[in-house]
């Protein structure tokens, strides 16, 4: 049954949250154009802030909703099972989720680049280094600019407050490999910033007229 679950979390991460949003709107295909992603950012970019928290939105609750219902299979299923039996079970369905973003069979294994959807599989596991991550990226988003910079810098930290707040060793490890596929995901705007060609939120002086 956990098996079950897994692919199950797999087969609901792999929707395509921005894209059938942008179908549903009327809009283009949302990877012909921006910066081509699925994840909320581009859709923010391309189709405005509401579609885009809508993207956002749904990208979270992919994690979050296979998450908690293996952990509600557990609670009701009157068997006896271990708390470690349980977390790992429901690590498991937030690695899978996750997973179906980044490889959507869907779209036939191109996918997002994960950072809503890991944002979901935490805000169950570890909801304290999430908002000590929130605050850390909103700060660097809002003094540079870059979204990017703000998802890179905060996916490689979870794994230290995770360990810092005393997280189970599934955690730990869920953690930095999730961070590991981030940065792998992210090349290309690590490449950007690194040559200063990484789009901005922020209007550069120069622009303001």
């Amino acid at each position: 049954m956990i098996y079950l679950f897994i692919i199950i979390a797999y087969l609901v991460g792999s929707i395509p949250t921005g894209l059938v949003l942008a179908k549903l709107t009327g809009s283009e295909d949302i990877r012909k154009s921006g910066s081509g992603n699925i994840g909320a950012t581009n859709v923010t970019r391309l189709l405005g802030r509401k579609l885009g928290f809508l993207t956002l939105l749904g990208d979270v609750l992919k994690a979050v909703l296979p998450m908690l219902a293996v952990h509600w299979y557990f609670v009701r299923s009157g068997k006896s099972f271990s708390l470690n039996e349980m977390d790992l079970a429901v690590s498991l369905c937030g690695g899978a989720a996750f997973l179906g973003h980044l490889f959507p069979v869907y779209l036939k294994f191109k996918g997002g680049k994960g950072v809503a959807t890991a944002l979901g599989v935490f805000v169950v596991l570890e909801p304290l280094a999430v908002l000590i991550s929130l605050f850390l990226f909103i700060a660097v988003v809002y003094f540079s600019g870059f979204v990017s910079a703000g998802s890179l810098l905060v996916s490689a930290l979870m794994t230290c407050w995770i360990w810092l707040l005393g997280g189970s060793p599934n955690h730990v490890f869920l953690a930095f490999f999730i961070g590991v596929l981030i940065w792998i995901k992210h090349a290309d705007n690590i490449r950007r910033l690194l040559d200063g060609t990484e789009k901005s939120f922020k209007k550069k002086k120069s622009d303001v007229k």
